[in-house]
């Protein structure tokens, strides 16, 4: 009885870190959510600024999560224009496309209309999800201030352990998950120049059952 009790409470325990992993030092030391772990239980807002629980949404319909830096990002712009393009063909498969990103809802509906999207995108302004899945990182003093000077990027800064304030970015990736919230596939790549061909998101794609 007492060893059932310290095992249900140990894997409270896991459930828990596993939403609050620390944010990586740069994109090269991200510790990203594998194929076979389960999507997290973190809640983001809609463009309307509605809640919507990650683990809710995936068990409604298999997912092609994707995550992007913001609508300030030229390749994540052509990357949301490919997913577009694609995105007939992940419907007619029985998927639903999520795009998620540190923008906040207003950017976020500003993206939809200038990329003329159809598919749902969701504000991830405190990076809950960013840090649950992994990909959460902080870009140095050198990009966060050219990125905020040159690209007009107006995130919340985030406190290093040393006490400086610096952006925090996920690094691009895309996750596919069946009902069950099971990882069926992922790719991320800390150069956020190298995006996934829409070829190899819909062979992966067609693999999940």
């Amino acid at each position: 009885m007492f060893k059932s009790i310290v095992i249900a409470a140990s894997l409270s325990f896991l459930s828990v870190i596993s939403v609050a992993k620390p944010i990586a030092i740069d994109e090269n030391n991200i510790s990203p959510l594998l194929n076979g772990h389960q999507i997290p239980d973190v809640t983001l807002k809609t463009v309307k600024g509605d809640a919507v629980n990650l683990q809710e949404l995936v068990a409604k319909q298999k997912t092609i999560l994707f995550f992007y830096r913001g609508g300030w990002c030229p390749f994540c712009n052509v990357q949301m224009g490919q997913l577009q393009a694609i995105e007939p063909k992940l419907i007619e498969m029985g998927y639903q496309l999520v795009g998620i990103s540190p923008d906040s809802p207003d950017k976020l509906a500003a993206s939809m209309t200038k990329n003329e999207l159809n598919y749902l995108l969701l504000s991830d302004e405190h990076m809950q999800a960013g840090q649950a899945f992994g990909l959460a990182f902080y870009t140095s003093e050198k990009v966060t201030s050219m990125y905020q000077a040159k690209l007009g990027v107006s995130n919340t800064l985030f406190k290093m352990p040393s006490g400086e304030e610096r952006l925090v970015l996920p690094v691009p990736a895309i996750y596919i998950s069946d009902t069950d919230g099971l990882i069926q596939f992922m790719y991320a790549n800390p150069n956020y120049k190298v995006r996934p061909a829409p070829e190899l998101i819909i062979s992966a794609a067609q693999l999940v059952k």
